[in-house]
Protein backbone atom coordinates (compact mmCIF):
# COMPACT_ATOMS: atom_id res chain seq x y z
CA UNK A 1 0.00 0.00 0.00
CA UNK A 2 1.20 3.50 -0.83
CA UNK A 3 0.94 5.56 2.34
CA UNK A 4 3.50 8.38 2.26
CA UNK A 5 3.31 10.31 -1.02
CA UNK A 6 5.87 13.06 -1.61
CA UNK A 7 4.40 15.92 -3.64
CA UNK A 8 6.78 18.21 -5.54
CA UNK A 9 4.88 21.50 -5.89
CA UNK A 10 6.72 24.15 -7.93
CA UNK A 11 4.80 27.41 -7.65
CA UNK A 12 5.72 30.72 -9.23
CA UNK A 13 6.80 32.22 -5.91
CA UNK A 14 7.89 29.19 -3.89
CA UNK A 15 8.71 25.55 -4.49
CA UNK A 16 7.46 23.08 -1.90
CA UNK A 17 7.94 19.45 -1.05
CA UNK A 18 5.00 18.05 0.91
CA UNK A 19 4.78 14.58 2.42
CA UNK A 20 1.15 13.50 2.38
CA UNK A 21 -0.30 10.64 4.41
CA UNK A 22 -2.82 8.79 2.24
CA UNK A 23 -4.34 6.94 5.20
CA UNK A 24 -5.37 9.82 7.44
CA UNK A 25 -5.35 12.59 4.84
CA UNK A 26 -2.86 14.91 6.51
CA UNK A 27 0.40 16.58 5.65
CA UNK A 28 3.23 14.95 7.56
CA UNK A 29 5.92 17.49 6.73
CA UNK A 30 6.44 20.43 4.41
CA UNK A 31 9.66 21.92 3.05
CA UNK A 32 9.88 25.13 1.05
CA UNK A 33 12.33 27.28 -0.90
CA UNK A 34 11.96 30.53 -2.86
CA UNK A 35 11.66 30.03 -6.61
CA UNK A 36 14.37 32.41 -7.80
CA UNK A 37 14.61 33.93 -11.25
CA UNK A 38 17.96 34.43 -12.97
CA UNK A 39 18.49 37.69 -14.89
CA UNK A 40 20.11 36.20 -17.97
CA UNK A 41 21.61 36.04 -20.50
CA UNK A 42 19.77 35.31 -22.69
CA UNK A 43 16.57 36.27 -20.80
CA UNK A 44 14.88 35.93 -17.40
CA UNK A 45 14.89 32.24 -16.55
CA UNK A 46 14.38 29.81 -13.67
CA UNK A 47 17.22 28.36 -11.62
CA UNK A 48 16.47 24.69 -12.30
CA UNK A 49 19.71 23.44 -10.75
CA UNK A 50 18.82 25.08 -7.43
CA UNK A 51 15.32 23.57 -7.53
CA UNK A 52 16.73 20.14 -8.35
CA UNK A 53 19.09 20.28 -5.36
CA UNK A 54 16.14 21.26 -3.16
CA UNK A 55 14.09 18.34 -4.48
CA UNK A 56 16.86 15.77 -4.00
CA UNK A 57 17.81 17.05 -0.54
CA UNK A 58 14.15 17.15 0.49
CA UNK A 59 13.41 13.63 -0.76
CA UNK A 60 16.46 12.36 1.10
CA UNK A 61 15.29 14.04 4.32
CA UNK A 62 11.70 12.80 4.01
CA UNK A 63 12.77 9.27 3.11
CA UNK A 64 15.05 9.06 6.13
CA UNK A 65 12.52 10.52 8.55
CA UNK A 66 9.26 8.94 7.39
CA UNK A 67 9.73 6.84 4.27
CA UNK A 68 8.45 7.79 0.82
CA UNK A 69 6.24 5.32 -1.05
CA UNK A 70 5.47 7.38 -4.17
CA UNK A 71 6.16 10.78 -5.76
CA UNK A 72 3.72 13.13 -7.43
CA UNK A 73 4.44 16.42 -9.22
CA UNK A 74 2.51 19.64 -9.75
CA UNK A 75 3.75 22.98 -11.10
CA UNK A 76 2.57 26.37 -12.29
CA UNK A 77 1.63 26.73 -15.93
CA UNK A 78 2.96 28.70 -18.90
CA UNK A 79 6.28 26.89 -18.70
CA UNK A 80 8.05 24.35 -20.89
CA UNK A 81 11.56 22.93 -21.02
CA UNK A 82 13.27 22.54 -24.38
CA UNK A 83 15.45 19.45 -24.45
CA UNK A 84 18.25 18.51 -26.83
CA UNK A 85 18.44 14.82 -26.07
CA UNK A 86 19.14 14.56 -22.37
CA UNK A 87 20.32 18.15 -21.89
CA UNK A 88 18.45 21.45 -21.76
CA UNK A 89 18.68 23.25 -25.11
CA UNK A 90 17.79 26.71 -23.78
CA UNK A 91 17.24 28.22 -20.32
CA UNK A 92 13.61 27.94 -19.18
CA UNK A 93 12.02 31.30 -19.87
CA UNK A 94 10.19 33.04 -17.02
CA UNK A 95 6.67 33.77 -18.26
CA UNK A 96 6.93 37.34 -16.94
CA UNK A 97 9.81 38.11 -19.30
CA UNK A 98 8.73 40.76 -21.81
CA UNK A 99 10.66 39.34 -24.78
CA UNK A 100 7.66 37.64 -26.47
CA UNK A 101 5.91 41.02 -26.67
CA UNK A 102 8.50 42.17 -29.22
CA UNK A 103 7.24 39.54 -31.66
CA UNK A 104 3.56 39.83 -30.79
CA UNK A 105 2.44 41.07 -34.21
CA UNK A 106 4.09 38.19 -36.05
CA UNK A 107 2.93 35.65 -33.47
CA UNK A 108 -0.69 36.78 -33.59
CA UNK A 109 -0.78 35.95 -37.31
CA UNK A 110 -0.06 32.31 -36.46
CA UNK A 111 -1.89 31.60 -33.20
CA UNK A 112 -5.15 29.68 -33.37
CA UNK A 113 -8.42 31.37 -32.46
CA UNK A 114 -10.12 31.29 -29.06
CA UNK A 115 -12.92 29.06 -30.36
CA UNK A 116 -10.32 26.34 -31.01
CA UNK A 117 -8.04 26.67 -27.99
CA UNK A 118 -10.08 28.57 -25.34
CA UNK A 119 -6.77 30.35 -24.76
CA UNK A 120 -7.03 34.16 -24.66
CA UNK A 121 -4.25 36.46 -25.88
CA UNK A 122 -2.19 37.26 -22.80
CA UNK A 123 0.72 39.61 -22.16
CA UNK A 124 4.44 38.79 -21.91
CA UNK A 125 4.97 35.01 -21.97
CA UNK A 126 1.70 33.90 -20.41
CA UNK A 127 0.75 32.16 -23.64
CA UNK A 128 3.30 29.38 -23.82
CA UNK A 129 3.08 29.35 -27.60
CA UNK A 130 4.34 32.95 -27.62
CA UNK A 131 7.34 31.87 -25.52
CA UNK A 132 8.19 29.05 -27.90
CA UNK A 133 7.82 31.35 -30.90
CA UNK A 134 10.13 33.90 -29.24
CA UNK A 135 12.76 31.23 -28.56
CA UNK A 136 12.35 29.79 -32.08
CA UNK A 137 12.90 33.20 -33.67
CA UNK A 138 15.62 34.66 -31.40
CA UNK A 139 17.68 31.52 -30.72
CA UNK A 140 17.37 29.64 -34.03
CA UNK A 141 20.52 27.54 -33.71
CA UNK A 142 19.68 26.33 -30.22
CA UNK A 143 16.04 25.72 -31.15
CA UNK A 144 17.08 23.70 -34.19
CA UNK A 145 18.73 21.23 -31.80
CA UNK A 146 15.55 20.70 -29.76
CA UNK A 147 14.37 17.10 -29.71
CA UNK A 148 11.60 17.40 -27.10
CA UNK A 149 9.28 20.03 -25.65
CA UNK A 150 8.41 19.03 -22.10
CA UNK A 151 5.70 20.65 -20.05
CA UNK A 152 6.99 21.67 -16.64
CA UNK A 153 5.64 18.82 -14.46
CA UNK A 154 6.87 16.29 -16.99
CA UNK A 155 10.35 17.84 -16.96
CA UNK A 156 10.65 17.02 -13.27
CA UNK A 157 9.27 13.54 -14.00
CA UNK A 158 12.07 13.15 -16.54
CA UNK A 159 14.67 14.22 -13.97
CA UNK A 160 13.31 11.64 -11.53
CA UNK A 161 12.76 8.73 -13.93
CA UNK A 162 14.60 9.36 -17.20
CA UNK A 163 11.29 8.99 -19.11
CA UNK A 164 9.72 11.69 -21.32
CA UNK A 165 5.97 12.29 -21.54
CA UNK A 166 3.33 14.93 -22.31
CA UNK A 167 0.08 15.57 -20.40
CA UNK A 168 -3.08 17.56 -21.14
CA UNK A 169 -3.66 19.66 -17.99
CA UNK A 170 -0.42 21.55 -18.65
CA UNK A 171 -0.83 21.53 -22.43
CA UNK A 172 -4.30 23.01 -22.06
CA UNK A 173 -3.72 25.98 -19.74
CA UNK A 174 -3.74 29.16 -21.94
CA UNK A 175 -0.87 27.80 -24.02
CA UNK A 176 -2.35 28.27 -27.54
CA UNK A 177 -1.05 24.74 -28.12
CA UNK A 178 -4.09 22.56 -27.40
CA UNK A 179 -7.60 22.19 -28.85
CA UNK A 180 -9.66 20.77 -25.94
CA UNK A 181 -12.78 19.80 -27.88
CA UNK A 182 -10.70 17.85 -30.42
CA UNK A 183 -8.35 16.53 -27.74
CA UNK A 184 -5.47 17.32 -30.07
CA UNK A 185 -2.75 19.86 -30.70
CA UNK A 186 -3.80 23.20 -32.16
CA UNK A 187 -3.22 24.51 -35.67
CA UNK A 188 -0.32 26.60 -34.31
CA UNK A 189 1.64 23.46 -33.41
CA UNK A 190 1.34 22.09 -36.91
CA UNK A 191 2.05 25.46 -38.53
CA UNK A 192 5.35 25.66 -36.64
CA UNK A 193 6.24 21.98 -37.14
CA UNK A 194 6.34 21.34 -33.40
CA UNK A 195 4.05 18.29 -33.17
CA UNK A 196 6.95 15.86 -33.51
CA UNK A 197 8.72 17.52 -30.56
CA UNK A 198 6.08 16.61 -27.98
CA UNK A 199 6.59 13.19 -26.34
CA UNK A 200 3.69 10.72 -26.21
CA UNK A 201 0.67 11.73 -24.13
CA UNK A 202 0.26 10.11 -20.74
CA UNK A 203 -2.56 10.48 -18.24
CA UNK A 204 -1.72 12.66 -15.24
CA UNK A 205 -2.88 9.80 -13.00
CA UNK A 206 -0.62 7.24 -14.64
CA UNK A 207 2.79 6.17 -13.36
CA UNK A 208 5.42 7.46 -15.75
CA UNK A 209 8.02 5.14 -14.24
CA UNK A 210 10.07 4.32 -11.12
CA UNK A 211 12.82 6.62 -9.92
CA UNK A 212 16.12 6.16 -11.70
CA UNK A 213 18.97 4.27 -10.09
CA UNK A 214 20.90 7.53 -9.68
CA UNK A 215 18.01 9.24 -7.86
CA UNK A 216 17.49 6.18 -5.65
CA UNK A 217 21.16 6.19 -4.68
CA UNK A 218 21.26 9.92 -3.86
CA UNK A 219 17.98 10.01 -1.90
CA UNK A 220 17.85 6.58 -0.30
CA UNK A 221 14.51 5.87 -2.00
CA UNK A 222 13.50 2.36 -2.96
CA UNK A 223 14.47 1.95 -6.66
CA UNK A 224 10.88 0.90 -7.40
CA UNK A 225 9.34 4.11 -6.02
CA UNK A 226 6.67 5.12 -8.57
CA UNK A 227 6.45 8.64 -10.01
CA UNK A 228 3.17 10.04 -11.34
CA UNK A 229 3.15 11.77 -14.73
CA UNK A 230 2.17 15.03 -12.99
CA UNK A 231 -0.43 17.77 -13.21
CA UNK A 232 -0.86 21.54 -13.57
CA UNK A 233 -1.33 23.12 -10.12
CA UNK A 234 -4.80 24.66 -10.54
CA UNK A 235 -6.04 21.34 -11.88
CA UNK A 236 -4.52 19.65 -8.85
CA UNK A 237 -6.63 21.91 -6.62
CA UNK A 238 -9.69 20.99 -8.67
CA UNK A 239 -9.15 17.22 -8.75
CA UNK A 240 -10.36 16.34 -5.20
CA UNK A 241 -13.71 17.95 -5.94
CA UNK A 242 -14.03 16.36 -9.36
CA UNK A 243 -13.65 12.99 -7.69
CA UNK A 244 -15.73 13.62 -4.57
CA UNK A 245 -18.35 16.31 -5.26
CA UNK A 246 -21.97 15.40 -5.86
CA UNK A 247 -23.23 18.91 -6.69
CA UNK A 248 -22.22 21.62 -9.13
CA UNK A 249 -19.48 23.71 -7.65
CA UNK A 250 -16.79 26.25 -8.33
CA UNK A 251 -13.26 26.10 -6.95
CA UNK A 252 -11.25 29.20 -6.08
CA UNK A 253 -7.57 28.25 -6.01
CA UNK A 254 -5.44 31.03 -4.54
CA UNK A 255 -1.75 31.80 -4.44
CA UNK A 256 0.16 34.19 -6.68
CA UNK A 257 -2.86 33.79 -8.97
CA UNK A 258 -6.51 33.52 -7.95
CA UNK A 259 -7.96 30.93 -10.33
CA UNK A 260 -11.73 30.41 -10.46
CA UNK A 261 -12.86 27.15 -12.09
CA UNK A 262 -16.42 25.94 -12.71
CA UNK A 263 -16.49 22.36 -14.01
CA UNK A 264 -19.65 21.56 -15.90
CA UNK A 265 -20.39 25.18 -16.82
CA UNK A 266 -20.75 26.24 -20.46
CA UNK A 267 -17.69 27.43 -22.38
CA UNK A 268 -19.68 29.64 -24.74
CA UNK A 269 -19.98 32.45 -22.16
CA UNK A 270 -16.22 32.87 -21.75
CA UNK A 271 -14.85 36.30 -22.71
CA UNK A 272 -11.30 36.11 -24.02
CA UNK A 273 -10.89 39.89 -23.52
CA UNK A 274 -11.31 39.50 -19.75
CA UNK A 275 -8.78 36.75 -18.97
CA UNK A 276 -11.30 33.93 -19.30
CA UNK A 277 -10.17 30.59 -20.63
CA UNK A 278 -10.81 26.90 -20.35
CA UNK A 279 -8.45 24.79 -18.36
CA UNK A 280 -8.34 21.11 -19.25
CA UNK A 281 -9.00 18.68 -16.40
CA UNK A 282 -7.36 15.30 -15.86
CA UNK A 283 -10.07 13.66 -17.97
CA UNK A 284 -9.37 16.01 -20.91
CA UNK A 285 -12.56 18.07 -20.48
CA UNK A 286 -12.58 21.87 -20.83
CA UNK A 287 -13.27 23.67 -17.54
CA UNK A 288 -14.50 27.29 -17.74
CA UNK A 289 -12.01 29.43 -15.86
CA UNK A 290 -11.45 33.09 -14.98
CA UNK A 291 -8.53 34.52 -13.05
CA UNK A 292 -6.60 37.47 -11.76
CA UNK A 293 -3.31 37.89 -9.91
CA UNK A 294 -4.89 38.06 -6.45
CA UNK A 295 -1.88 37.07 -4.38
CA UNK A 296 0.37 39.51 -6.18
CA UNK A 297 -2.22 42.30 -5.80
CA UNK A 298 -2.66 41.54 -2.09
CA UNK A 299 1.10 41.94 -1.58
CA UNK A 300 1.14 45.25 -3.49
CA UNK A 301 -1.90 46.66 -1.71
CA UNK A 302 -0.81 45.68 1.79
CA UNK A 303 2.73 46.96 1.12
CA UNK A 304 4.27 44.66 3.72
CA UNK A 305 2.01 45.95 6.50
CA UNK A 306 1.13 43.35 9.13
CA UNK A 307 -2.51 43.67 10.15
CA UNK A 308 -4.78 42.12 12.79
CA UNK A 309 -8.07 40.53 11.76
CA UNK A 310 -10.57 43.31 11.02
CA UNK A 311 -13.47 43.56 13.46
CA UNK A 312 -17.01 44.77 12.79
CA UNK A 313 -16.01 48.39 13.44
CA UNK A 314 -13.15 48.14 10.90
CA UNK A 315 -15.45 46.63 8.27
CA UNK A 316 -18.13 49.22 8.98
CA UNK A 317 -15.64 52.08 8.61
CA UNK A 318 -14.52 50.86 5.18
CA UNK A 319 -18.08 50.38 3.93
CA UNK A 320 -19.54 53.55 5.39
CA UNK A 321 -16.63 55.81 4.41
CA UNK A 322 -16.44 54.32 0.90
CA UNK A 323 -12.80 53.24 1.25
CA UNK A 324 -12.44 51.20 -1.90
CA UNK A 325 -9.85 49.56 -4.16
CA UNK A 326 -10.44 49.60 -7.91
CA UNK A 327 -8.62 47.25 -10.33
CA UNK A 328 -5.97 46.54 -11.22
CA UNK A 329 -2.59 46.70 -9.52
CA UNK A 330 -1.05 44.07 -11.80
CA UNK A 331 -1.45 45.25 -15.37
CA UNK A 332 -2.93 43.53 -18.43
CA UNK A 333 -4.45 40.50 -16.67
CA UNK A 334 -7.72 39.70 -14.95
CA UNK A 335 -11.31 40.80 -15.67
CA UNK A 336 -10.21 44.44 -16.10
CA UNK A 337 -6.97 44.15 -18.09
CA UNK A 338 -6.85 47.81 -19.18
CA UNK A 339 -7.78 49.37 -15.84
CA UNK A 340 -5.22 51.28 -13.79
CA UNK A 341 -5.47 50.41 -10.11
CA UNK A 342 -6.45 53.13 -7.69
CA UNK A 343 -7.89 53.75 -4.23
CA UNK A 344 -11.11 55.63 -3.60
CA UNK A 345 -10.47 57.62 -0.43
CA UNK A 346 -6.74 57.01 -0.14
CA UNK A 347 -5.45 54.54 2.45
CA UNK A 348 -3.20 57.05 4.24
CA UNK A 349 -4.39 57.23 7.82
CA UNK A 350 -6.14 53.86 7.73
CA UNK A 351 -5.28 51.49 10.54
CA UNK A 352 -3.68 48.24 9.31
CA UNK A 353 -6.89 46.33 10.12
CA UNK A 354 -9.02 48.75 8.07
CA UNK A 355 -6.58 48.55 5.18
CA UNK A 356 -6.81 44.75 5.31
CA UNK A 357 -10.61 45.02 5.37
CA UNK A 358 -10.61 47.16 2.20
CA UNK A 359 -8.20 44.81 0.41
CA UNK A 360 -10.19 41.72 1.45
CA UNK A 361 -13.42 43.25 0.15
CA UNK A 362 -11.65 44.13 -3.12
CA UNK A 363 -10.48 40.53 -3.58
CA UNK A 364 -14.01 39.29 -2.85
CA UNK A 365 -15.48 41.63 -5.46
CA UNK A 366 -12.88 40.57 -8.02
CA UNK A 367 -13.55 36.88 -7.29
CA UNK A 368 -17.31 37.40 -7.57
CA UNK A 369 -16.72 39.04 -10.96
CA UNK A 370 -14.62 36.08 -12.07
CA UNK A 371 -17.37 33.70 -10.94
CA UNK A 372 -19.91 35.64 -12.99
CA UNK A 373 -17.68 35.29 -16.03
CA UNK A 374 -17.16 31.53 -15.88
CA UNK A 375 -20.44 30.41 -14.28
CA UNK A 376 -20.88 30.00 -10.54
CA UNK A 377 -21.72 26.68 -8.94
CA UNK A 378 -24.00 26.15 -5.94
CA UNK A 379 -21.00 25.73 -3.65
CA UNK A 380 -17.75 27.70 -3.80
CA UNK A 381 -14.70 25.88 -2.46
CA UNK A 382 -11.78 28.03 -1.31
CA UNK A 383 -8.24 26.70 -1.53
CA UNK A 384 -4.94 28.28 -0.55
CA UNK A 385 -4.29 31.50 1.44
CA UNK A 386 -7.71 33.04 0.76
CA UNK A 387 -9.33 30.13 2.60
CA UNK A 388 -7.89 31.61 5.79
CA UNK A 389 -9.26 35.12 5.19
CA UNK A 390 -12.61 35.05 7.00
CA UNK A 391 -13.77 38.46 5.81
CA UNK A 392 -13.03 37.52 2.19
CA UNK A 393 -15.02 34.28 2.51
CA UNK A 394 -18.02 35.88 4.25
CA UNK A 395 -18.10 38.79 1.80
CA UNK A 396 -17.88 36.42 -1.19
CA UNK A 397 -20.82 34.43 0.16
CA UNK A 398 -22.90 37.59 0.58
CA UNK A 399 -21.94 38.93 -2.86
CA UNK A 400 -22.75 35.71 -4.73
CA UNK A 401 -25.58 34.32 -2.62
CA UNK A 402 -23.79 30.96 -2.66
CA UNK A 403 -22.41 28.63 0.01
CA UNK A 404 -18.69 29.31 0.51
CA UNK A 405 -16.65 26.51 2.06
CA UNK A 406 -13.01 27.27 2.98
CA UNK A 407 -10.52 24.41 3.03
CA UNK A 408 -8.29 24.49 6.10
CA UNK A 409 -6.49 21.27 5.23
CA UNK A 410 -3.25 22.95 4.16
CA UNK A 411 -3.05 23.25 0.40
CA UNK A 412 -5.53 21.56 -1.88
CA UNK A 413 -2.80 21.52 -4.51
CA UNK A 414 -0.80 18.95 -2.53
CA UNK A 415 -3.90 16.88 -1.82
CA UNK A 416 -4.92 16.92 -5.47
CA UNK A 417 -1.46 15.95 -6.64
CA UNK A 418 -1.37 13.11 -4.10
CA UNK A 419 -4.73 11.93 -5.45
CA UNK A 420 -3.07 11.15 -8.76
CA UNK A 421 -2.45 7.86 -6.97
CA UNK A 422 -5.52 5.72 -6.31
CA UNK A 423 -4.17 5.02 -2.82
CA UNK A 424 -5.79 8.32 -1.78
CA UNK A 425 -9.57 7.66 -1.71
CA UNK A 426 -12.02 10.37 -2.87
CA UNK A 427 -13.84 10.30 0.48
CA UNK A 428 -10.70 11.68 2.14
CA UNK A 429 -11.97 15.11 1.06
CA UNK A 430 -13.79 16.68 3.98
CA UNK A 431 -16.05 19.55 2.99
CA UNK A 432 -16.03 22.27 5.62
CA UNK A 433 -19.19 23.96 6.83
CA UNK A 434 -20.22 27.06 4.87
CA UNK A 435 -19.24 30.41 6.33
CA UNK A 436 -21.90 32.81 7.57
CA UNK A 437 -22.47 35.46 4.87
CA UNK A 438 -21.35 38.95 5.81
CA UNK A 439 -24.33 40.97 6.99
CA UNK A 440 -23.90 44.72 6.87
CA UNK A 441 -26.46 47.20 5.57
CA UNK A 442 -23.78 49.03 3.58
CA UNK A 443 -22.37 46.05 1.67
CA UNK A 444 -24.92 45.94 -1.17
CA UNK A 445 -24.58 49.65 -1.98
CA UNK A 446 -20.77 49.44 -1.65
CA UNK A 447 -20.71 46.56 -4.17
CA UNK A 448 -23.05 48.45 -6.49
CA UNK A 449 -20.78 51.51 -6.45
CA UNK A 450 -17.73 49.29 -7.12
CA UNK A 451 -19.42 47.71 -10.12
CA UNK A 452 -20.49 51.08 -11.49
CA UNK A 453 -16.95 52.42 -11.17
CA UNK A 454 -15.37 49.36 -12.80
CA UNK A 455 -18.04 48.73 -15.42
CA UNK A 456 -18.43 45.16 -14.15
Amino acid sequence: MLRHIAVIDVGKTNAKLVLFDAVDGREVERLSVANTVMPGPPYLHYDLDRLWRFILDGLQKLAAAHGVDAISITTHGATAVLMAGDTIALPVLDYEHAGPERLREDYDKLRAGFAETFSPPLPVGLNLGAQLFFQHETEPAAFAAVTDILMYPQYWALRLTGIKASEVTSLGVHTDLWAPKRHDFSALVDAMGWRKLFPPLRLARSVVGPVSAAVAEITGLDPQTPVATGIHDSNASLLPYLLAAKQRLSVVSSGTWTIVMSPGAETDRLDERRDCLANVDVFGRPVPTARFMGGREFAVLMAGIEAPIPDDADIGHVLDKDVMVLPGFVGAVGPFPRAKGTWINAPEGLTPARRLAAVSLYLALMTATALDLCGCGDDIMLEGPLAHNELFARALSALTGKRVRPSHEGTGTALGAAMLFDAVPPDIVRLSEPVTPLEHPGLASYARRWRQRTGA
